[in-house]
């Protein structure tokens, strides 16, 4: 059986470090047998990846790819705070898309985070979700996802 560590690497993917807070807030917290963690953004190395509105300055493939990184931004966030060897299911996510008028796929852009869970942790990566399209992010960003996971630790 292998690991998240191991099926990231599979992947070809690298867990990046955890994203700092832009505001005043942790990246994550654990609350009895759950982990709620912030949004995170498409940060890598302390850069935004891309700013604009999906459907506008950026396409929703790349928003796609960039819901992806704030995927691994959150796996990042969750292995720092309790390891990711005790996540015992991902039960919720919500993906915020920075959507210009008339766009739509919102839905379609989260999956990038929503198939890089299942990706992850098979049958105890499938969530509950909500992909809402809105006027504007922090920092620019086309999208924004957040994530509550159950973990095997107190």
């Amino acid at each position: 059986m292998t690991t998240p560590h191991e099926r990231i690497a599979e992947l070809g993917l690298t867990l990046p470090e955890v994203v700092p807070p832009v505001a005043a807030y942790v990246p994550a917290v654990q609350s009895g047998n759950y982990v709620y963690v912030s949004g995170q953004l498409p940060i890598v190395g302390g850069e935004l990846l891309a700013k604009g509105k999906v459907g506008e300055e950026v396409t929703a493939e790349q928003a796609r790819d960039l819901a992806r990184q704030c995927g691994l931004n959150v796996l990042a966030a969750i292995d720092a705070l309790v390891g990711l060897e005790y996540v015992v299911k991902v039960v919720k996510v919500v993906g915020f898309v920075a959507s210009a008028p008339g766009f739509t796929g919102q839905p379609t852009v989260v999956n990038g985070a929503s198939e890089l869970f299942g990706q992850v942790f098979g049958e105890a990566g499938r969530h509950a979700r909500s992909a809402v399209g809105v006027a504007e992010l922090p920092l620019g960003a086309p999208v924004e996802v957040e994530a509550i996971v159950e973990v095997a630790v107190a």
